[in-house]
């Protein structure tokens, strides 16, 4: 795997000064996001098929991983909730060891082939979930266990590897190969692979979001307003939607209980009730729902 092998350039990094040994270590992250770019189409297709599972009633997105993987993939899921308001009920993270692999490792939990399969079928994971497993090897068994029985429950796969040809990519519906190659330091993923995966996680999630119509534009209207500071954020944007002034922009997000969407709709002019019934209509995409409104005259 080329995420394990060693690199002749660095066989005496340890000897190197500290200014080029940061240099070098800088220079190599920008691999990863060159490998990412080349899966612009697989994240893409990833993405739009997630958010057709997603779209209609309660489907999950299940996070999958073991060691630096599983701690990105869990902290890409955690940050979804103040960001595009997605609820936690439609997380799942399946994280070797347990949550206790947070703060240290546990030995062994990442080869626990039986937990794995047991917290997809404890989840009662379904079609109309859908599954991301990271691993820079592509060979983790609890991942790849817990992608293969999401997969035979019906969920839709989708594996991150930063090595091709691997169980994993071969395993998902949607396989995404991050190409970062070589380690400066063999085997430590928690460098450029990791940086990848990271990067990777985040396109993903947010494409997801975005075609979930979660997103006005470049605005996070489902952004929960759960801070004087995000509060004055949900206002202007609330201004910038609808052209209201400061006030009525404010008033309105009072108005309809802290919801930026519904609030730009009715500083443009909808009663509460219109404003509920034409976000319903439009599927909760703010911009069809725009369309839909017809002002007073």
């Amino acid at each position: 795997m080329s995420t394990e092998e060693i690199s002749s350039r660095y066989a005496d990094l340890d000897e190197w000064p500290t200014h080029e040994a940061v240099a070098a270590i800088l220079e190599d992250q920008s691999v990863a996001a060159a490998a990412v770019q080349a899966q612009t189409g697989a994240i893409a297709a990833a993405a739009e098929a997630s958010a057709e599972r997603l779209r209609e009633g309660a489907g999950r997105l299940i996070y999958v991983g073991a060691g630096t993987s599983g701690r990105l993939a869990l902290l890409d899921g955690v940050e979804l909730g103040p960001t595009y308001d997605w609820s936690e009920d439609r997380l799942v993270f399946c994280l070797a060891g347990g949550s206790g692999a947070l703060r240290a490792s546990v030995e062994g939990a990442e080869d626990d082939i039986a937990a794995a399969e047991a917290i997809i079928a404890n989840t009662a994971a379904g079609p109309a979930d859908v599954a991301i497993g990271v691993a820079a090897s592509g060979r983790t068994p609890y991942t790849l266990a817990a992608i293969r029985a999401a997969a035979a429950a019906g969920a839709l796969t989708i594996g991150i590897s930063n090595n091709a040809g691997t169980p994993l990519l071969a395993a998902a519906h949607h396989p995404i190969h991050l190409d970062t190659g070589l380690e400066i330091v063999a085997g430590s993923t928690r460098m450029k692979a990791g940086t990848a995966q990271k990067i990777a996680l985040t396109t993903l999630s947010t494409a997801i979001m975005l075609r979930l119509g979660r997103l006005y534009g470049g605005l996070m209207v489902d952004m929960r307003a759960s801070n004087a500071k995000l509060r004055q954020r949900a206002i202007a944007m609330v201004c910038q939607i609808s052209g209201a002034d400061q006030p009525l922009a404010g008033a309105a997000l009072e108005r309809m209980g802290g919801s930026i969407k519904l609030a730009a709709l009715s500083a443009l002019g909808a009663e509460p009730e219109n404003a509920i019934a034409l976000l319903k209509q439009a599927h909760g995409n703010l911009r069809h729902a725009i369309a839909r409104l017809e002002l007073p005259v």
